[in-house]
């Protein structure tokens, strides 16, 4: 079934540029046939999606400072995976202990025009964290994290600036709870 809805008219010197209608086909063919070899050679080479993290325990509480943007992001990761524990309830209930020993933004200028105009930023968020369990044996020492992103500035788009610092920001935090929770499924044994 054919539909000529809006017909054209081609001249014949366009027309004898065109690919023949028989060649068409053997092109979807040949790109689904590479398609169909590059996906093998993928799946050949172990590369596959990330799944959920497995961790050695099923429950987890984090403290001192529930409240952190960081600890936020972490809570929402860890899905269904870990159950976490709420800020009312005795750390001794969790498997592990997360302590979250700091959390620091930094704005640093390293850039500036002639004039002593600022015109770049970089951006720095600092977490420090440690893993223990209840009864103080250390899993994970103290470990810091550092993402830095770099920003321009103009004062002509000050409030636009504002905004992308702040999601510039939270990409940091997304990815720092991410490497967070990479580096707890790393912990083969909790006892």
């Amino acid at each position: 079934m054919k539909f000529d809805l809006f017909p054209v008219t081609v001249s014949p010197e366009v027309s004898a540029r065109l690919p023949a209608p028989s060649a068409v086909p053997d092109l979807s063919r040949r790109s689904w046939a590479l398609s169909l070899l590059a996906s093998g050679v993928l799946a050949g080479c172990g590369f596959k999606l990330r799944g959920s993290q497995n961790f050695a325990f099923t429950s987890i509480a984090i403290g001192p400072n529930p409240g952190g943007a960081v600890v936020q992001e972490l809570r929402r990761s860890f899905g269904g995976a870990v159950q976490v524990m709420d800020a009312d309830v005795p750390q001794t209930q969790a498997q592990v202990v997360l302590k979250v020993l700091g959390e620091q933004r930094e704005k640093i200028v390293v850039g500036m025009n002639s004039s002593g105009q600022v015109r770049e930023f970089q951006l720095r968020l600092r977490v420090r964290f440690r893993l223990d369990t209840p009864q103080g044996r250390e899993l994970i020492e103290d470990t810091e994290i550092m993402q830095q992103r770099d920003i321009s500035y103009s004062e002509t788009a000050a409030l636009a600036k504002e905004t992308e610092e702040a999601l510039l920001f939270r990409d940091m935090q997304s990815d720092i709870a991410q490497q967070i929770q990479r580096r707890l499924a790393a912990v083969k044994q909790i006892r």
